[in-house]
């Protein structure tokens, strides 16, 4: 059974968000994938971006409303359950990192079919980033998960290295500072380190 929330400020209107919904941080969610009644509900976090963790391609329905409501749509095609197992892709789950430590994507939900194992696992990556103990990380996923916990994903979390992600910019500036309520902190950073730039001795004449 979902969960129903009254809207106030429309007449009453119950809003159903996906299954599987949570916070993960200020500005960023998951889910299990959203049904078109579940648009309302997506309405009021004023998402900017969705990060769709598979290969199937997006309804045209669920397409048409973000682009009314002018939502980006991320999409990294990762194979769900695979008879054998195939381990998740590095390289692709770094792609959906860098979206998603970019602040200038937020608020941004995260989702795949039923938000547990290749969503948890983006979310662990991330939790990585923020310098979560280990034991933090998976025991996070595990609760999410639930009983269909996968010992491979806890794994591949465990083993995911976050170094090359450091080169970016953004997570850089999200190591040090944290995410949530410091946003407007790290985007006001990012300014400065331009102004410093500028204001450099130069060793040449103009730029």
């Amino acid at each position: 059974m979902g969960l129903l929330i009254e809207d106030d400020n429309d007449g009453g209107e119950l809003l159903i968000p996906p299954a599987n919904f949570s916070m993960v941080e200020d500005g960023v969610y998951r889910s299990g994938f959203p049904q078109l009644e579940n648009f309302g509900f997506l309405s009021t976090l004023n998402l900017k971006s969705i990060i769709y963790l598979c290969p199937e391609p997006y309804p045209e329905e669920n397409l048409k409303s973000l682009q009314s409501n002018n939502i980006k749509l991320f999409q990294f095609g990762i194979q769900g359950k695979t008879d054998p197992p195939t381990p998740m892709p590095k390289d692709t789950v770094l792609s959906a990192l860098r979206v998603l430590v970019d602040v200038r994507n937020h608020p941004i939900l995260i989702h795949c079919k039923q938000g547990k194992h290749r969503t948890g696992c983006l979310v662990g990556c991330l939790r990585k980033v923020q310098n979560w103990c280990l034991s933090s990380v998976l025991e996070e996923y595990q609760n999410c998960a639930g009983l269909k916990w996968r010992q491979r994903d806890l794994a591949f979390i465990e083993e995911f290295d976050v170094h090359g992600l450091r080169q970016c910019l953004y997570s850089i500036i999200y190591q040090y500072n944290g995410y949530g309520l410091k946003r407007r902190k790290l985007l006001y950073q990012e300014e400065n380190l331009v102004v410093q730039e500028q204001h450099k001795p130069q060793a040449t004449k103009g730029w």
